[in-house]
């Protein structure tokens, strides 16, 4: 199985790496850390790791790095001699990475699932453990930790309604790799279910909770100043903002069009877009001046810029790493992914925050946390177009209404907090059992996540 695995693997590898290369390419600094992704590290990597215990974190793409980031502040005061290696698949989230991780912990790519590149990145890092978030299933990396005899956790754990079915249909291949896990922390006890049914051994798994709900509490000092950049565009404190956050291809267009037309009876209605994808920001600004919205990038607003009120209709967002910033300020929130794409994007941040928030339909990569916002009405979901213009209005219209909407989306974060430090002991428990010191009476209320 594993033979037939890895000649599978290296035929797609070979067939699809010019795709992937290209989309690296187009996202840009790519060059930085290439060579990582094969599992040839820089020599000073590995003399910085030597005779320390390491604990190997890795998170896909920028939406994991935030929870990542909370997780290791979690255990970085419980196990103080812990020396931690985090690694991502993209660009953007290794820019993430390097702006809200410390320098003395160590940033790199993850291998390409080939076998002699994941045995090279195993060998030079050694980590003690190894953490990965939510479902990722690489099975080299997997059969070549296990042959080491590290251990290996799932944090945040899922499974999609997408991916659940083939796990379970190819169970020859994925019941050994779930098997393998020595700890995984479930978002849900559904979640819990299903992964004892592809495989993974009932002990090692236990509730936790969704630790997005951790992540999304804003505990660091923003160090964009969205206000001021707001006031050189012309927008005072009474102007409504309405935001398209980590929005995909045609929702941003179909905002744009949604605020020409509410401006008829809200004209000082101000937009802004962050798209998912940065790299679409130059197709994004021609779509707008076609339809003859006046536009600006978030790169072209600087010090000495000045605007005078209604000269700029909308911002477009062309950075990454910078949407929670912009939530702050906005009036209403849509959460993009959702009505023009499937899957949807994170809804607990702009919730976190007190914001009214609007998604649409297509939100199956978040359904147990929309449900619990909408049990307690903390989020408004729409159908189509045609119903989110018109609750765009009423929310832009109605302070009372998102006041509401606001406050009871912060009940349902405020309930569900706790996940990380949960995730955190399950963690511990099996370090403490390979010698690692942990801080006396270093509880969960030192880490700052409660």
């Amino acid at each position: 199985m594993r033979a037939l695995y890895n000649i599978l693997f290296t035929i797609f590898f070979v067939l699809a790496s010019p795709y992937y290369f290209w989309r690296m390419r187009r996202r840009g600094n790519w060059r930085p850390g290439f060579r990582e992704r094969f599992g040839r590290y820089d020599p000073n990597l590995k003399q910085a790791l030597t005779n320390r215990h390491i604990l190997w974190l890795h998170a896909v793409s920028v939406g994991e790095v935030n929870v990542l980031v909370h997780l290791i502040r979690a255990l970085e005061v419980r196990a103080p001699n812990l020396k931690f290696v985090v690694s991502t698949t993209t660009t953007t989230g290794m820019g993430e990475m390097r702006r809200r991780l410390q320098p003395h912990i160590s940033k790199i790519y993850y291998p390409i699932d080939r076998r002699n590149f994941v045995s090279r990145a195993l060998a030079t890092i050694h980590p003690e453990a190894i953490v990965l978030f939510e479902t990722e299933i690489w099975p080299n990396f997997i059969w070549q930790a296990k042959r080491r005899g590290i251990p290996l956790f799932l944090a945040n754990a899922r499974l999609s309604d997408r991916s659940y079915p083939r796990y379970k249909r190819f169970g020859f291949l994925f019941r050994e790799l779930f098997a393998s896990f020595d700890g995984i922390g479930a978002q849900t006890e559904a979640e819990a279910e299903r992964l004892r049914t592809v495989g993974c051994r009932p002990e090692t798994i236990r509730v936790t909770g969704n630790l997005k709900f951790d992540a999304a509490i804003p505990n660091e000092r923003q160090m964009l100043d969205v206000a001021g950049m707001l006031r050189r565009l012309g927008i005072n404190g009474d102007t409504p903002i309405l935001l398209g956050g980590s929005t995909h291809d045609g929702e941003e267009i179909l905002l744009a069009e949604i605020a020409q037309r509410l401006r008829k009876h809200i004209p000082k209605l101000f937009l802004i877009l962050v798209p998912r994808h940065f790299e679409r920001s130059n197709d994004v600004a021609r779509q707008l001046r076609e339809l003859g919205t006046k536009m600006a990038f978030r790169t072209a607003i600087g010090e000495t810029t000045q605007y005078a009120p209604g000269d700029i209709e909308c911002l477009l967002v062309n950075t990454t790493g910078e949407l929670r910033s912009f939530y702050e300020h906005a009036t209403v929130v849509f959460v993009g992914k959702s009505l023009m794409a499937n899957g949807g994007q994170n809804p607990i941040e702009p919730g976190a925050l007190g914001k009214a928030t609007v998604f649409g339909p297509n939100m199956q990569n978040f359904t147990d946390i929309v449900r619990l916002f909408m049990e307690k009405n903390g989020v408004v979901q729409v159908r189509d177009a045609q119903m989110l213009e018109k609750v765009l209005g009423e929310l832009l219209e109605d302070q009372y209404q998102r006041a509401e909407l606001g406050r009871n989306a912060l009940l349902v974060v405020s309930e569900n907090q706790g996940a990380t430090d949960r995730m955190a002991e399950i963690i511990l428990e099996k370090l403490k059992d390979r010698g690692i010191y942990m801080a006396p009476n270093s509880g969960s209320e030192k880490s700052g996540l409660n």
